[in-house]
């Protein structure tokens, strides 16, 4: 479901444990395998494909203008990580945008991934150490002269490669863009630099947001936010009822219907751009959106293009689902989502 068995998602296992310089001080580079293929999605080519183009193809039938501007061109989307099962049909709405963004955009050189961290702690962020990363459908290259140029600002670590291979979040919009990549443009011509998100605090996210915010304005890059929204119930340690007001105010009924509302209060609050109310949401809520730390980075990203007249995006959500409907204390689920923020005309 895109979470590891047993583990809190509000604080680290063990520092000391998962913090060792050896997980983030490898400057040798590696092919990054497909380490979680043939377990959260296939590990056969075809199948795969076949799977991937199902997903898109759903989705593209159910893009309206409602849910989905046409105005502007996509410059960045929000897509959930768990396995294809669950979240592909989610993630396929996110992926449709980038489809769309090579389309009207032919200057897109580099797809960067903010995705969070599972398995080890983290302050900062890291790039990936790889030069290629390995899908069924074909080898992503890295694009080392955007890491070289991040990692000469002195704020980045670089991960080794048993780091970056046991981290799903980031390797599940792999076989996406690759399938997006193949079916676009010239495989050669797109690179990808995956990035990781620490568990930052809220000042840390606003300087990596303002460190990274050129960037994230560059019409040739492409960023994806990987993130999973609300994980419900006791085996994540997180299972709140709705207060008497939310009740009466709100018409909730069952608990599925608060974990959505949950949701959507945060997903409201990325949509109008605010990363302060965001952090304000977290300490009320503790909503354990896994991506928390990459949607906040991204969003300090945004504002500060936008305050700077760099550059405005418009931010709307175009599909949300839950693994299962939880109704009662013993039911778990995780929600997924998906974004996808355009430049605006102004």
């Amino acid at each position: 479901l895109g979470y590891t068995m047993g583990q809190s998602l509000h604080k680290p296992r063990n520092k000391a444990a998962d913090s060792s310089m050896s997980s983030f001080s490898s400057s040798s580079k590696y092919s990054r395998r497909a380490y979680h293929a043939g377990s959260w999605y296939d590990s056969d080519k075809n199948t795969l494909d076949a799977t991937l183009s199902k997903f898109l193809a759903d989705a593209s039938k159910n893009i309206t203008p409602s849910n989905n501007s046409t105005e502007g061109i996509p410059r960045a989307c929000i897509c959930p990580h768990a396995g294809f099962s669950y979240s592909g049909p989610t993630a396929a709405y996110s992926y449709l945008a980038l489809k769309e963004a090579l389309e009207r955009n032919p200057s897109i050189r580099t797809v960067v991934v903010l995705h969070p961290s599972h398995h080890v702690y983290l302050e900062s962020c890291a790039v990936s150490g790889a030069s290629t990363i390995e899908t069924p459908l074909m080898n992503l290259a890295v694009d080392d002269a955007l890491r070289d140029h991040l990692l000469s600002t002195g704020r980045f670590e670089i991960m080794n490669q048993r780091v970056d291979e046991r981290e799903h979040s980031g390797e599940m919009q792999y076989p996406f863009i690759a399938k997006i990549l193949m079916s676009v443009c010239s495989q050669e011509e797109i690179k990808v630099l995956p990035i990781m998100v620490g568990s930052i605090r809220t000042s840390k996210e606003d300087f990596y947001g303002k460190l990274i915010a050129s960037y994230v304005a560059d019409e040739s890059i492409f960023t994806v936010i990987s993130s999973d929204f609300c994980h419900y119930g006791q085996r994540f340690s997180y299972s709140p009822r709705p207060k008497p007001s939310e009740v009466s105010e709100q018409g909730i009924n069952e608990l599925f219907e608060y974990i959505e509302y949950l949701d959507r209060k945060g997903m409201d609050l990325i949509e109008l751009q605010r990363p302060g109310a965001f952090a304000d949401y977290f300490r009320e809520y503790s909503n354990t959106i896994c991506g928390r730390h990459p949607i906040a980075v991204w969003l300090n990203a945004v504002v500060a293009n936008n305050e700077n007249g760099t550059e405005e995006l418009d931010v709307r959500f175009v599909r949300y689902a839950q693994s299962s409907q939880v109704r009662s204390s013993n039911d778990s689920s995780v929600s997924y989502a998906s974004a996808v923020a355009r430049v605006t005309d102004s």
